[in-house]
């Protein structure tokens, strides 16, 4: 243990070892005596304990050596004073599955996986409760993080979220650094659905952009679906406020912008005809958008919300929707109140078709 380190939890369980799981074990490093990172790859584990390198993510990120690589649940989590959960949203609830038996029903939990489930409409930190009880211990860490970055050390933020706020403040002290600022927040509800639309309104971005957008198109096109975020989470109970912060916006504006993220690089890619197992094969990287596109796509019709965009980015990738169309679809809506389904009064779509 090194004398510098300012002890949080003596060992922390990563599940999931993509880019995300592998560069968050650099938040933890500094304040746990051991990090058990778990990956489904035994040779992900190989190399990682033999080099301290990741070979299929964030390659030249050199890893903690604190941290011990397994492909054992049970191992990674033995003694685990706390575990967090880091797995693609389609593959969340078979983990958790496995996971049954192997925590402690009193170990605090942070979910990091972003999305809707599909067949459900559950929210991750839903799936998880359902699969593993207690849900007041569970918290939700969101922001706009890209992985690359953080490994990097870049200065960046995020907000943690839980029902109970000591497991916030517990999180929040286990990942807080002087280049990782953490805010709390008790909206668990609202930080996941932005955690979601986000991912879909960037893949439109990226469609839109390789469709020759230009820069006032893409800021029109990202405003819109942040109140189209809004509307979906108010529909939920969240706070409407929440989508103004790190969850959202901040999230919103760094995955629809940046290089870094595959959701907005699949929908550029996708112009360019390649599918989405094409995209996902070559960068071995999960689109979280295109999952989502299909999940919210469903929710936001269960609950009666205007959803254009992401119902267009859902019938280009599922109805094979021609993208111009999609695109003459969009254009094609009457303007209504800005903010209608979020601020009271305002005139919904349905007010205004009739």
């Amino acid at each position: 243990m090194s004398a510098a380190k300012t002890l949080v939890a003596r060992k922390v369980a990563v599940i999931g070892s993509g880019s995300w799981g592998t560069a968050v074990t650099g938040l933890l490093a500094p304040h746990v005596e051991l990090v058990s990172l778990w990956s489904f790859e035994p040779e992900v584990v190989r190399q990682i304990n033999a080099s301290r390198h990741n070979p299929h993510q964030l390659t030249k990120y050199e890893v903690d050596p604190c941290v011990c690589a397994t492909s054992s649940l049970s191992e990674a989590t033995d003694d685990a004073d706390a575990i967090l959960l880091v797995v693609p949203s389609a593959f969340l609830r078979g983990v958790c599955e496995q996971l049954v038996g192997c925590v402690d029903p009193t170990t605090p939990i942070l979910v990091l996986t972003k999305g809707v489930e599909r067949t459900t409409g559950c929210l991750m930190v839903d799936v998880v409760a359902q699969t593993l009880g207690f849900a007041e211990r569970i918290a939700v860490l969101s922001g706009p993080n890209h992985a690359e970055e953080i490994s990097e050390g870049t200065i960046s933020a995020a907000v943690v979220a839980a029902h109970d706020e000591r497991i916030a403040r517990y999180f929040q002290q286990m990942v807080v650094s002087t280049t990782f600022r953490a805010y709390v927040s008790d909206d668990v509800c609202g930080v996941e659905v932005c955690a979601a639309v986000k991912n879909v309104i960037a893949l439109a971005c990226g469609v839109a952009s390789a469709m020759g957008a230009g820069d006032n198109t893409l800021a029109a096109l990202m405003t819109r679906g942040l109140a189209e975020m809004n509307r979906i989470a108010v529909s939920l109970g969240a706070d409407p406020l929440t989508c103004m912060g790190l969850a959202g916006m901040g999230d919103l504006v760094v995955t629809c912008t940046s290089h870094h993220s595959r959701n907005r690089t699949f929908g550029e890619a996708y112009v360019a005809g390649e599918s989405l197992a094409q995209y996902q094969a070559r960068t071995g990287m999960v689109v979280e958008g295109a999952e989502a596109a299909a999940s919210i796509h469903e929710l936001a019709r269960e609950k009666h919300v205007d959803a254009p965009i992401t119902n267009a980015v859902y019938q280009i990738l599922y109805e094979d929707c021609d993208l111009g169309d999609a695109m003459g679809m969009l254009l094609g809506r009457h303007p209504r109140d800005e903010f209608y389904g979020v601020v009271p009064g305002a005139r919904s779509g349905e007010e205004e078709e009739e």
